[in-house]
C-alpha cells in the first residue's frame, strides 16, 4: 500500500526561496476532508497544466496515500466542486543536503504562511535542518492543508497563541 511520511515544518526566512531550484503553482481543493465520519481526505490539484486526485489516509507522520494523474480540464471541473476555500500557493523545491524540500508560499486566504515539507523513506529516517526551517507542526493539524482550506485563519490564531 503506498503510504506517504512526511514531516511539516514552519519556514522562519526566505533563504531557502530563494535558493529554489524549480517553483509552480499550484492549486487545490477537497472533496472530502477528515471529520468525524470520513476517514480519508480527496483532494483534487491543478500543478501547472497537470491535474490529480490524492486520496489520503488518516494518520500523523505516516498515513495512507494514493495519488493519481487525471486529465487538467478534469481537475478544473472538479476543483469547481470543492468547498470551502480553494488552497493557492507556490511551491519551491529546494535541495539541501541531498534530499529535496517543497516550500510553499501560500496565496489568497492564507497569504503570510510559508511551510516547508520534506518526504523520508521511513518515519525515524534523520533528516539534517536546513537554517532557514522552523518550528515542527507534523502533529498539529492546524497546518494541514485541508484545515487551511476549511480554517484559514486558524494558523494565525495558533502562531498568536504560542507567542
Amino acid at each position: 500500500m503506498p503510504v506517504e511520511i512526511e514531516r511539516k515544518f514552519l519556514v522562519r526566512s526566505d533563504a531557502g526561496r530563494r535558493l529554489s531550484r524549480a517553483s509552480e503553482d499550484l492549486c487545490q481543493g477537497y472533496l472530502c476532508r477528515h471529520d468525524n465520519d470520513a476517514k480519508a481526505e480527496v483532494r483534487v490539484r491543478r500543478a501547472g497544466s497537470r491535474g490529480f486526485i490524492t486520496i489520503k489516509g488518516q494518520g500523523g507522520i505516516a498515513r495512507p496515500e494514493f495519488e493519481y494523474e487525471i486529465p487538467c480540464e478534469h481537475a478544473e471541473a472538479m476543483l469547481k466542486l470543492c468547498r470551502p476555500a480553494l488552497i493557492e500557493k507556490t511551491r519551491h523545491e529546494v535541495e539541501h543536503a541531498g534530499m529535496v524540500w517543497h516550500v510553499d508560499e501560500f496565496r489568497g486566504d492564507n497569504q503570510g504562511l510559508v511551510l516547508a515539507e520534506i518526504e523520508l523513506n521511513n518515519a525515524d529516517q534523520a533528516v539534517e535542518l536546513p537554517d532557514w526551517i522552523g518550528q515542527d507542526v507534523t502533529g498539529d493539524p492546524t497546518f494541514r492543508n485541508a484545515n487551511l482550506a476549511a480554517h484559514p485563519q486558524a494558523w494565525r490564531r495558533r502562531l498568536a497563541a504560542d507567542r
